[in-house]
C-alpha cells in the first residue's frame, strides 16, 4: 500500500499568557513561546480521518527521541506539499509535548526567522490560527463508520502553522499576561502584517 502526505488540521488556542518571558522557563530567555493542543486522537477531523491513539503515541514517542531531545523539531509557517521540512520556511521549534486524555498538548517556540516574524505577529495581533501535523502513511476506509482511519505505517514528520484547521478545536492561542482593551489594532489584515515586517527596513522584499 502507498503512503501518502497526511495532513491533520486544528484550531491552535493558546494557554496562558503571551509573553517574551516565558521562554525562560524553558531555558530561552526573551523566547515567544505559544502552549496549546497540536493534535487530538480518535476523533474524526475535517478531512475525515482518524488518527487512532496507539499509532499516535508510538509517532509522539519517536519524534521526542529523534527531534524533540535533539532540539530540531522544527516545522514551517503553512503546509508544503512535501515529506521534508523546508529550513527557508521554518517558523518554530516543538519543545515538549504531553497526552492529557486524548489531547495532544505541547509547548512551541516561535523562531526569529522570516516567517516565525511573521508568525510571531500574526499571534500577538489575535489572528487565530490552525496547528497541522504532517506526515506519511497509508489509509483505510471504514465505510460503517463513514471515517477513513490511518494505518500502522503512519510516520510523523512534524507540526505546522496553518490558516485553516481540520482537527476541531486545534486552533493555538498566545500566551498573554493581560490584554490591553483599549490598545488600537495597527493592524488591518494579514497582509498588512506580512507586508510590514518584510518591508521594515525600507527594503521591500515583495
Amino acid at each position: 500500500m502507498s503512503k501518502l502526505i497526511l495532513e491533520d488540521f486544528m484550531q491552535f488556542k493558546p494557554v496562558g499568557s503571551l509573553n517574551e518571558s516565558d521562554g525562560a522557563k524553558y531555558g530561552i530567555p526573551g523566547g515567544f513561546v505559544v502552549q496549546g493542543v497540536l493534535q487530538r486522537a480518535g476523533a474524526k477531523n475535517q478531512n475525515g480521518r482518524v488518527y487512532p491513539k496507539n499509532i499516535l503515541m508510538r509517532e509522539c514517542q519517536r519524534y521526542q527521541q529523534e527531534y524533540i531531545d535533539q532540539n530540531r523539531a522544527l516545522g514551517e509557517l503553512d503546509h508544503p506539499e512535501s515529506s521534508v521540512v523546508n529550513l527557508n520556511n521554518v517558523s518554530h521549534n516543538v519543545l515538549k509535548i504531553w497526552w492529557d486524555g486524548d489531547d495532544l498538548k505541547g509547548v512551541v517556540q516561535v523562531l526569529d526567522t522570516p516567517s516565525g516574524k511573521i508568525l510571531k505577529s500574526l499571534f500577538k495581533e489575535g489572528i487565530t490560527l490552525g496547528i497541522s501535523s504532517r506526515g506519511l502513511g497509508s489509509v483505510k476506509e471504514l465505510r460503517n463508520e463513514g471515517v477513513v482511519e490511518v494505518q500502522d505505517d503512519f510516520e510523523l514528520i512534524c507540526w505546522d502553522f496553518v490558516s485553516n484547521p481540520s482537527t476541531h478545536g486545534a486552533f493555538m492561542g498566545v500566551m498573554k499576561e493581560s490584554v490591553d482593551k483599549n490598545k488600537t489594532n495597527k493592524y488591518k489584515t494579514v497582509n498588512d502584517i506580512i507586508t510590514s515586517i518584510l518591508c521594515e527596513d525600507g527594503k521591500c522584499r515583495i
